[in-house]
């Protein structure tokens, strides 16, 4: 088992404030040290990275090394406003523009349950709002404001990295029934059983609400709800090789990630809203 990169930060016994922001990696990173959890967030993509509640392993995997410049690989990307590639603009980035923008944390507070943390970002006609509280239960929720005068069109994801002991021992249930498309046989599935994703997947499913993450390696059960969102992606790159990831981080991560959009953009009128939710805990 790997040390996750940023727990290099709460290695000292001293006491230190809930939040204090240190730079990394030439990012501004956000360290919080709270009685019921540890996390960490990039200022770059409004990005949280690090998530464990006390007494527990890491729910989040990141990337050991980040490039200098661009996305992070790792935690929980905020893909906005398309995931994916762009359905028009091919040089445009995957994923949107989010993931690479500085965003304005306008609040952030602590409580007996936790933290709590606004982050905003404004771009054109768009105004997107991210809201975290995390104690002993993680929970990020997205709200999109389209603020011009003529409809528009919209996808986006909460593109979560799971922290898991080995890929090849982990089993997702909750999506048994579920129709969707595989991307990587281009055709669609339906699923049945437990999903195990050693192999490499990249499904996705129309299906909201919640599933378990059972990690046998590491003999715990993350209950993940994907809210009402369309739907609920599964990747894992499998034996393809990822650009400044090793071979062992691979098999330390799998995403499941809260979607809509991606098969049908979302229109929005003037003034509508759009709004993605992720949460998780871990099982009884």
């Amino acid at each position: 088992m790997h040390e996750h990169p940023l727990q290099r930060f709460f290695r000292s016994l001293r006491e230190q404030p809930i939040f204090a922001w240190e730079r990394y990696q030439m990012r501004d990173v956000l360290v919080i040290d709270h009685p019921l959890c540890q996390a960490v967030f990039s200022r770059q993509g409004a990005q949280l990275l690090h998530f464990q509640p006390r007494g527990q392993k890491p729910w989040l995997w990141c990337a050991a090394k980040w490039p200098h410049v661009g996305a992070i690989r790792g935690g929980v990307p905020v893909c906005w406003p398309w995931y994916g590639r762009h359905p028009s603009e091919n040089a445009w980035p995957s994923h949107g523009w989010a993931r690479l923008l500085d965003w304005k944390l306008l609040d952030s507070s602590s409580a007996d349950d936790g933290v709590r943390l606004h982050w905003q970002l404004q771009l054109c006609d768009w105004q997107v709002d991210l809201h975290a509280h995390l104690g002993e239960r993680m929970e990020l929720r997205l709200s999109t404001e389209h603020q011009d005068d003529m409809p528009c069109q919209l996808s986006q994801a909460l593109h979560a990295y799971w922290r898991i002991g080995d890929v090849g021992e982990i089993a997702l249930s909750g999506l048994e029934g579920a129709q969707g498309y595989d991307q990587l046989s281009r055709q669609s599935c339906q699923q049945e059983g437990e999903l195990r994703v050693d192999g490499g997947c990249q499904r996705v499913f129309q299906h909201d609400g919640e599933l378990q993450l059972k990690d046998h390696a590491w003999q715990r059960e993350l209950c993940i709800d994907t809210g009402d969102s369309a739907d609920t992606v599964v990747w894992h790159p499998g034996s393809r090789p990822l650009l400044g990831v090793t071979w062992d981080e691979i098999s330390e991560f799998v995403c499941v990630e809260a979607a809509a959009g991606g098969t049908d953009s979302l229109h929005l009128a003037p003034g509508e809203k759009a709004h993605l939710s992720l949460q998780a805990w871990a099982a009884a």
